[in-house]
C-alpha cells in the first residue's frame, strides 16, 4: 500500500495537475501559460557551484560537487520532464543536488518548449551541451538521466548520437519514461482511471504542439520506436499508477529482445515520477539511483 502523504499527495494531484489537463480546452489553456523561472533555487546555488551559459539560443546549467578530484569525474546529463510545456521544477533540482553531491558534475540543458518551440530544436541543442560536457568527462563514466518527457528525451538523444559522431553514454537512468507520443497503447486506458496525475487528453496536446505538426510516431518523438539495439545499459523507474505503465514495460521487453540490458523499477501504488517526490517511496527510489551514479 502506498505510504500515507503518497496518498495525501494523490489527491492534491487529481485536482491541481490532472484536473485541468482533462479536457482539450484546459490543455490548450496550460500549454499556452507562461513558463516559469528555471533559475536552481537559492539552497541549491548555496550549497553547490553553479554556472549558467548560452548554448545557441538556450540556456545550460552546471552543477558541480563540492569536492571535485583531479582529471576528469563522473558526469551526468540531466534532462527535466514537464510534458514538454513545463519548465524544470524545485523537484528536479533536488535530484539534481543529490546527484551533484554523489560527486558528478550534473549538466542541465534548459531546451525551448512548445507552443514556441518543438523537438526540431532541442536535438541540437542537446547534441551541442553534450560534446561540451565531454570536455570535462569521459563517455564511460557519463549518464544521461531524465524524467517523463524529459527521460523520454533522454532516450531519443541517445538513439541519435552515432549520427553525430557522439559516443553514447555509460547508463541511462530513466524515470516515468513518455517513450511513445502517439499514446496508443490499449492498455493505458485500464491505467488511466487511476493515475491521480496525468490524463491522456492533455499530454496528446502537449504531444501535438511539440511534434510542431509532424508524425507522432517519429523516433525523435517516441524513441520506443527508435533502434534499441546496442544501448548502453538502461534503469527505468515507474509507478503502476503511472499512465507511462503500459509503454515502460513495453519498452523494457523491447530492449530486452533487442539484447540490451535494462532493469524496470516497479514501485506497486507509486504515481508519476515519484522518484522526484518527498514520499517514503521516491526516497528509496533516489536512494537507488544516487547509489547507481555513485558506481561510475
Amino acid at each position: 500500500m502506498p505510504s500515507l502523504v503518497a496518498r495525501m499527495l494523490a489527491v492534491a494531484f487529481r485536482v491541481a495537475r490532472k484536473r485541468p489537463m482533462e479536457t482539450v480546452e484546459g490543455a490548450r489553456e496550460r500549454i499556452e501559460e507562461a513558463k516559469d523561472d528555471p533559475e536552481p533555487p537559492h539552497w541549491v546555488a548555496k550549497r553547490h557551484e553553479i554556472s549558467r551559459r548560452t548554448v545557441g539560443d538556450f540556456q545550460s546549467y552546471t552543477v558541480l560537487p563540492r569536492e571535485r578530484g583531479d582529471g576528469p569525474g563522473k558526469a551526468v546529463l540531466y534532462v527535466h520532464g514537464g510534458s514538454y510545456i513545463s519548465e524544470i521544477s524545485p523537484w528536479h533540482w533536488v535530484l539534481i543536488s543529490r546527484m551533484a553531491d554523489a560527486g558528478c558534475r550534473v549538466e542541465v540543458p534548459v531546451y525551448g518548449l512548445a507552443p514556441r518551440y518543438t523537438y526540431r530544436e532541442a536535438f541540437g541543442f542537446l547534441h551541442t551541451v553534450y560534446r561540451e560536457l565531454l570536455e570535462h568527462a569521459a563517455p564511460e563514466r557519463t549518464v544521461f538521466a531524465g524524467d517523463s518527457a524529459g527521460a523520454g528525451l533522454a532516450l531519443a538523444l541517445t538513439q541519435t548520437l552515432p549520427g553525430e559522431g557522439l559516443p553514447r553514454p555509460a547508463r541511462l537512468i530513466l524515470v516515468s519514461p513518455w517513450a511513445d507520443l502517439t499514446m496508443s497503447n490499449p492498455d493505458i486506458a485500464e491505467v488511466e482511471g487511476r493515475d491521480p496525475w496525468l490524463s491522456p487528453v492533455g499530454l496528446r496536446e502537449a504531444a501535438k504542439a511539440w511534434a510542431g505538426g509532424d508524425d507522432l510516431s517519429d523516433p525523435r518523438l517516441s524513441p520506443i520506436n527508435g533502434p534499441l539495439a546496442d544501448l548502453p545499459p538502461i534503469d527505468l523507474y515507474i509507478g503502476t499508477r503511472d499512465v507511462f505503465l503500459p509503454d515502460t514495460r513495453r519498452l523494457r521487453d523491447l530492449v530486452a529482445q533487442a539484447g540490451g540490458e535494462v532493469e524496470l523499477h516497479e514501485e506497486a501504488g507509486a504515481f508519476h515520477v515519484y522518484p522526484l517526490v518527498p514520499v517514503p517511496e521516491g526516497s528509496r527510489a533516489r536512494a537507488a539511483i544516487i547509489g547507481t551514479v555513485q558506481d561510475l
